[in-house]
């Protein structure tokens, strides 16, 4: 099933650095695409098919103004990543069950009292104030049950993993 996620509120010349690792992380722990809401900003949408045409995987980045109309036609469920949620280790079994496309929520901005009302599952990765992006990362992580973490992505470059030091290699 598929599983996108949705930037709520992105803001130009406050949130590029943390819109764009939202996008990279879901990219990373094996989701299937990211919309941003907000204002709109080609350059994060480039910098991350720049990432995806260089280190490979399937991707999708796209744009949409309208944070409400991605969530009233979204047909899957819909969970906003919130401290005020269900705990992730008390709910994470049954959200891996559903069987439908989910739509992943990471706020940016104060996230609208209406989104509270318009989802399926709040989940908390924990009920103090965190970062969006570990929240991501960590939902995913527990979702895929690490297995995202071995997930090859055939790209024009691929990193060696080392003890010590770097390498990177460039297919052909």
């Amino acid at each position: 099933m598929p599983i996108w996620v949705l930037r709520l509120g992105h803001r130009l010349h406050r949130d590029e650095r943390v819109s764009t690792h939202c996008g990279l992380v879901a990219r990373a722990f094996n989701a299937d695409g990211i919309i941003y809401s907000g204002d709109k900003d080609d350059s994060l949408i480039d910098s991350i098919k720049k990432v995806i045409e260089k280190w490979g995987g399937f991707f999708e980045v796209k744009y949409e103004k309208n944070w409400k109309k991605v969530i009233k036609e979204w047909k899957g469920y819909v969970i906003l990543l919130t401290m005020y949620g269900i705990n992730l280790p008390d709910i994470i079994e049954k959200i891996r069950n559903l069987k439908k496309d989910l739509l992943i929520i990471v706020g940016s901005e104060k996230v609208p009292s209406e989104v509270y009302d318009l989802v399926d599952y709040q989940v908390a990765v924990t009920n103090q104030p965190h970062s969006e992006v570990a929240a991501l990362a960590v939902f995913l992580d527990w979702y895929f049950k690490g297995k995202e973490l071995s997930r090859g992505f055939n790209g024009k470059v691929k990193v060696i993993p080392m003890r010590k030091g770097k390498k990177v290699t460039r297919m052909t």
